[in-house]
């Protein structure tokens, strides 16, 4: 018999939970039907007999909820929270609803589900939603998250979580921390935070004007090398095509910190052409040994016609000077025709790049479709595949291409199957954290947990997922103070990993 995976053990875990609420939802409906006969009996001789009634229908709660977990909450979380305390876009009711999950909204990076699931699978699913949020508040789903507070042991670890703030508002982006100790944090919704010593939050002004819609806002944030004599921050972010406030592109801006004021703010990189959609930005910033910064661009929903084109900006990791400036020794600086900005290309929508601690090299990490989650070393002028090798499919169940590996494309060192949302990634650099050195730590959105890769040089030996349920990890980053810091939505939260000594 071959073993339980990690994977399979979760999904089944998954079912036994609603596999149990299904259960205890039959047992009330039985004690009900129980209590009609009886008191039915001390009714008249001609009792009435009560109308079927067709939105009474019992739904299966397993299978709407799998299919929730499976095709919904990468995006959206799996504790429904974004459903609740909101303005729904395309409306709330259940036609409405029903109409988005069946058609989609390719624009905002909606998927139609229509012939993946059928009308009755998107029927039950939308009757789960709604159900599930009916009278809830954030607080009230977010108080079911488990109980992490106490010692939490790893494979290799002991440690606790040190919560720096819990009231980061919206969700959490990018962290960075300062020389003093005091961390910016980036807000989607176009707020930048600094959280003090005392874990007091304080916003920032001076933050460029983001498109917060869709996957769209403000996202990552990074300090300069020399940060303690220039003081200078870097911004990733959506950016409104001035000339047409429909389209919108991934940008970079750059600013001094001044107490709580960002000042002299310019933009230092803008990936063209603005497009009139709103996902897949990306967008990652790092600095190099050598000083160079790199800028993750997601391929914005046009699959097909802009990762592999050199001529647009978009699917591609950027290598930029601090400025703005583009080194001439970049791969495509002399190819006609190419942006010569672009450094690799081939990319779907990388939300996670990091520097290794010992060779310096960069990996980024990116989402696939439904399934194909990758992580990749980056070097210059590699073609990353996407999308014509692929080990993920289409959300809708078929296929774009029957490729996972080809000549001049590069293969990643780990892909995910099904996917799990990989976000910020960090690689352990600190003696603190003893066998977790050197270890790479991928946030993930969809199953709310910090997966650990276990690394032996660049090679995947096992894995481990930690903190399971926490919530929706959107960062992770190594502080310079030595400790491993994630950023969480739901509620929004900044949160230091202490091992026990």
């Amino acid at each position: 018999m071959a073993p339980i995976t990690s994977n399979q053990f979760s999904e089944i875990t998954f079912q036994l939970k609603y596999v149990f609420k299904w259960l205890k939802t039959t047992m009330k409906l039985v004690l009900l039907l129980f209590l009609s006969i009886v008191l039915s009996c001390n009714n008249s001789e001609n009792p009435e007999v009560p109308e079927e009634d067709p939105d009474n229908e019992i739904v299966d709660l397993g299978d709407a909820a799998l299919n929730y977990r499976n095709h919904c909450g990468g995006c959206h979380g799996q504790d429904l929270g974004s459903f609740v305390e909101r303005d729904w876009t395309y409306g709330d009711s259940m036609e409405d609803i029903i109409n988005s999950i069946t058609d989609g909204y390719a624009g905002n990076g909606m998927p139609a589900y229509g012939s993946a699931l059928g009308e009755q699978a998107i029927e039950d699913l939308t009757n789960y939603i709604l159900t599930e949020i009916d009278g809830k508040t954030k607080a009230m789903l977010e108080e079911e998250n488990p109980d992490l507070s106490g010692l939490i042991s790893s494979d290799d670890l002991t440690f606790r979580l040190e919560t720096i703030t819990d009231e980061i508002p919206g969700i959490p982006w990018g962290i960075e921390q300062l020389p003093t100790g005091e961390i910016l944090v980036t807000e989607r919704g176009g707020g930048l935070f600094l959280v003090n010593n005392n874990k007091e939050l304080t916003e920032v002004s001076g933050v460029p004007a983001v498109a917060s819609q869709g996957q769209g806002g403000l996202l990552d944030v990074l300090i300069h090398p020399d940060f303690e004599n220039n003081a200078l921050v870097y911004l990733s972010y959506s950016r409104i095509n001035p000339d047409n406030g429909s389209e919108r592109t991934t940008a970079v801006a750059r600013g001094r910190l001044e107490g709580n004021n960002l000042v002299d703010v310019e933009n230092i990189f803008t990936a063209l052409p603005y497009l009139n959609s709103s996902h897949h930005y990306g967008s990652r910033l790092v600095f190099d040994n050598n000083g160079y910064l790199y800028v993750s661009v997601g391929d914005r929903g046009n699959r097909d016609a802009y990762p592999q084109d050199l001529g647009n900006a978009h699917g591609k990791i950027h290598r930029i000077h601090d400025d703005g400036q583009i080194p001439t020794d970049n791969p495509f600086y002399n190819t006609a025709g190419a942006v010569n900005s672009i450094f690799t290309y081939g990319t779907r929508n990388p939300q996670g790049m990091t520097l290794h601690p010992e060779t310096g090299a960069l990996w980024e990490g990116e989402h696939g479709p439904q399934g194909g989650d990758e992580i990749n070393i980056l070097e210059a002028g590699d073609n990353n595949g996407w999308p014509v090798i692929s080990y993920g499919i289409n959300y809708d169940g078929t296929t774009f291409t029957d490729l996972t590996e080809l000549d001049g494309m590069e293969q990643p060192v780990y892909y995910w199957t099904p996917s799990i949302a990989p976000c910020g990634m960090t690689f352990v650099s600190s003696d603190f954290y003893g066998n977790w050195k050197n270890d790479l730590f991928v946030s993930s959105l969809k199953f709310e947990y910090l997966h650990r890769l276990k690394m032996n040089g660049n090679t995947v030996i096992s894995h481990e997922e930690l903190l399971e349920g926490i919530g929706r990890v959107r960062d992770a980053q190594m502080g310079l103070d030595g400790y491993l810091y994630i950023a969480v939505e739901g509620p929004g939260r900044l949160i230091r990993l202490v091992p026990e000594q």
